[in-house]
């Protein structure tokens, strides 16, 4: 009995004097709630770090905040001028990612995403460099994407303007895009592993998004130990992991490094240029954890963005309507090229306006300062982690008249011509801004305008309401829902 008592006293103590560093400790940070023994605001943020909540936390603390996950602090940056002080102004020293947490733990530290010094900036490097040479920013990666538009069109003609969920057709034809990157080819849509794959890619978001990823960040210790739904993410890696080994040996046995034809060719080549270099960074198991990334971060995001565009076409039949009216106008010729946007001014706004409305990337991913910094008068030390609020950014009603309504004018001059925003950070910004943002606009545009030419699109039949709110996963993402595609 004295031993169970003393060993609660013992815990008791332990605790305490834990709460006591913490409360300590919060002397040094940006104002914000005070944390609980253990979970620091974990409870205040329902274990999500909600947009929403981010916001409402904002007007209490002020623009730059911290919050507590567990006995970790974390920096929060609201508002355009707090995230440009941050992110922009202080790019190279807030280009650093957290040494500990869910997403590392996924990634092994190994690619862009969570990796930090040399192996985050040579790969980086590598990255821009394959897509380049693959062809973005020429004809033949936008000539890809033509093609993959054009099959999404076929696919939605084959429905005779019945109802259906757009979501399958454009998840597929989005996945065929970056696979030709990754992979170089596209697969079947009736492919087994095809559907394995997409299922994966939504899963491990949706996964990582959660309070199981929440709970991990702050307690890495535990949660690698325990049962929950944070394990199936690792078996959903081990099997990219087998998959993409696979696709990179069917490339070292038929391929040619000396014509390479997509990221993992590029890699090979590197590779073997760099066989005779003392402590390479370039390796294939550092090559799984790249090609993985890039397949997942290509392919939810832009799907999702797209999904918002033909909701918000059946939301705003005006809006839909004077897109048609300047394609036809302003489009002669079969073929829609990317250099197109320029003289579609409007159609320009609209998109820019569903990133912006969309709000995909709502919160981005964490940074660590790599050294101190000085930041809205606030000095974060060396390893402070640091979360720039994007979609505070794009809500701020400083930069945008109507914040939380869909406005294609928020991007318009008096004249009707397109005009940029410097509150529009969908893709971040600084050194960490998203790798495939050139590529991502490439597919909107196409993807888009496209469908646009092709379609008429509206409600089906006896449904009068249109639901633009978001569901919270990873990336905010739009209820489900059916349309009808009328061919124009």
């Amino acid at each position: 009995m004295w031993d169970l008592r003393g060993l609660i006293l013992l815990l008791g103590c332990i605790i305490i004097i834990k709460y006591l560093k913490i409360i300590w400790t919060v002397r040094g940070f940006p104002p914000g709630p005070i944390p609980l023994p253990l979970i620091g605001n974990l409870w205040t943020l329902n274990f999500k770090l909600h947009p929403e909540r981010l916001r409402e936390l904002g007007k209490l603390y002020g623009n730059i905040y911290t919050v507590w996950l567990g006995e970790t602090p974390l920096v929060v940056l609201n508002g355009c001028k707090a995230v440009k002080d941050g992110i922009v102004s202080h790019s190279e020293e807030m280009s650093g990612r957290p040494v500990a947490g869910f997403l590392r733990a996924l990634l092994r530290g190994k690619g862009i995403v969570s990796s930090n010094g040399p192996m985050w900036k040579q790969h980086r490097r590598f990255g821009l460099m394959t897509l380049r040479n693959l062809g973005l920013g020429k004809c033949g990666l936008e000539s890809r994407i033509r093609e993959e538009a054009f099959c999404l069109v076929e696919s939605f003609r084959a429905k005779n303007g019945e109802s259906y969920d757009p979501s399958e057709p454009i998840i597929n034809s989005v996945v065929n895009v970056i696979s030709a990157v990754v992979f170089g080819h596209r697969f079947s849509i009736d492919d087994g592993i095809f559907k394995t794959l997409v299922n994966c890619n939504h899963d491990l978001l949706e996964i990582i998004g959660s309070a199981w990823g929440r709970l991990y960040d702050s307690f890495p210790w535990l949660m690698k130990h325990v049962p929950g739904r944070h394990q199936k993410a690792f078996k959903i890696m081990a099997y990219l992991h087998k998959f993409t080994d696979t696709e990179i040996r069917m490339h070292k046995e038929n391929g040619s490094l000396d014509e390479p034809q997509d990221l993992i060719d590029y890699y090979l080549a590197h590779i073997s240029k760099t066989a005779d270099e003392n402590q390479s960074i370039f390796n294939e198991d550092t090559l799984i954890s790249m090609v993985i990334e890039f397949f997942n971060a290509g392919t939810e995001t832009t799907a999702t963005t797209l999904l918002w565009a033909l909701l918000c076409m059946v939301a705003y039949p005006d809006v839909q309507k004077k897109v048609h009216k300047e394609l036809d106008s302003v489009i002669n010729g079969p073929i829609i090229y990317y250099e197109d946007r320029k003289r579609l001014h409007y159609t320009n706004a609209v998109i820019h306006e569903i990133q912006r409305f969309g709000d995909i990337a709502a919160v981005g991913l964490a940074r660590i300062c790599i050294r101190d910094v000085n930041v809205g008068g606030y000095s974060l030390r060396k390893n402070t982690m640091v979360l720039a609020n994007l979609d505070s950014v794009l809500r701020d009603s400083e930069y945008w008249k109507t914040p939380y309504q869909f406005n294609p004018h928020h991007f318009l001059d008096k004249h009707g011509t397109f005009l940029a925003n410097e509150a529009f950070l969908p893709f971040s910004a600084g050194a960490r801004v998203c790798l495939g943002e050139q590529l991502a606009r490439y597919e909107l545009f196409i993807f888009f305008t496209t469908l646009m030419r092709s379609f008429n699109f509206h409600l089906p039949e006896g449904v009068t309401e249109v639901n633009t709110k978001y569901v919270f996963k990873m990336n905010l993402q739009p209820h489900p829902y059916k349309i009808c595609a009328l061919p124009r």
